[in-house]
């Protein structure tokens, strides 16, 4: 992967692979390990597997929009090119 030139999205990318392995940590540990339900342990974990999905979503939001502004279309053939709003597509300003 290419360095991101919007020290923004990198950081989002970063979070998004620290907090994928955190919460592939604990879910992996919770099947291992074994809960009792109704600890007070337990619903620790449930707020940190939630606070954890939260901030994965919005990483992810963040970078797709990024990419979505970014990317220039695919296509090649002239007819999908010229359907194209190129007016909205601005490569320099994120």
């Amino acid at each position: 992967m290419a360095a991101d030139s919007d020290s923004n999205i990198a950081w989002h990318r970063a979070q998004l692979r620290k907090h994928s392995e955190a919460l592939k940590h604990l879910e992996t540990a919770r099947f291992i390990v074994g809960e009792i339900a109704g600890s007070r342990q337990a619903d620790q974990k449930q707020k940190s597997l939630g606070v954890l999905k939260r901030k994965i979503s919005q990483s992810q939001q963040a970078i797709a929009a990024y990419e979505k502004r970014m990317l220039r279309p695919r296509a090649t053939d002239y007819r999908s090119l010229a359907s194209v709003s190129w007016s909205k597509w601005n490569g320099l300003d994120p």
